[in-house]
């Protein structure tokens, strides 16, 4: 499993030109679920990303988490992030887990996500989706199960 996390000041979701999805100070994840991928490591990875301490103290520190700041969560489902580009010039995602399980997955990251943070707001999976976001600092930290667990 792999969450691409940024820090935001603003994020929205859209898809066939309807905003469906926007945030504010928070972070934009992009959720990739590969074929082997459990709910042990969603679990880990949403505990880390909530906990991690990327948002600046008085100080101007980076010390305080998502939590510590009522930060927001917008959630894109992203199988790309498992294209595996080792060999020719077209990607290969036969390490993205099959599309049912991957959305059963995801969506299971939504409901966790949503019992610790208040403003969750998700992109739809498998549709054709147009993001746009605003990083803040910027500041990009790449979760993987693979190598965190």
């Amino acid at each position: 499993m792999k969450f691409v996390i940024q820090r935001v000041t603003g994020a929205s979701v859209s898809v066939e030109g309807v905003t469906i999805g926007a945030i504010e100070n928070g972070y934009m994840v992009l959720i990739g679920i590969g074929k082997d991928d459990t709910t042990k490591e969603a679990d880990r990875l949403i505990d880390k990303m909530i906990k991690m301490r990327i948002f600046d103290d008085e100080n101007d520190k980076i010390n305080l988490s998502l939590e510590d700041v009522g930060g927001s969560l917008l959630l894109i489902s992203q199988f790309t992030l498992y294209a595996d580009c080792r060999k020719g010039n077209r990607p290969s995602f036969t390490n993205a887990a099959p599309p049912a399980e991957a959305e059963r997955l995801y969506e299971y990251i939504i409901a966790k996500c949503k019992e610790r943070v208040p403003n969750v707001q998700k992109g739809s999976f498998g549709a054709d989706m147009k993001v746009e976001l605003t990083n803040s600092g910027p500041f990009t930290i790449v979760l993987d199960s693979d190598i965190f667990l």
